[in-house]
């Protein structure tokens, strides 16, 4: 899961070396939380969200094999 965001956010950014991502366990849920460089932050938000609503789109479907509920947090 963690990868999967790593590599869409790269995609997105200008900066991809300031790309962090970390991820966080629990027993029936994770989050993983996307932080990038402030200049970086429209576009992996996007206009209305949207760009934002496809990543967690796109790991929601990933994550239906372990049968977790996932939470994309993007961190200024």
């Amino acid at each position: 899961m963690r990868d999967l965001v790593e590599i869409i956010a790269k995609a997105l950014v200008d900066y991809p070396e300031q790309v962090e991502v970390n991820q966080i366990e629990g027993e029936q849920s994770i989050i993983i939380e996307l932080k990038v460089a402030p200049e970086d932050m429209g576009k992996v938000i996007g206009k209305q969200g949207r760009i934002a609503k496809s990543i967690r789109t796109i790991v929601k479907a990933a994550a239906t094999r372990e049968s977790k509920r996932v939470v994309v947090e993007i961190i200024e």
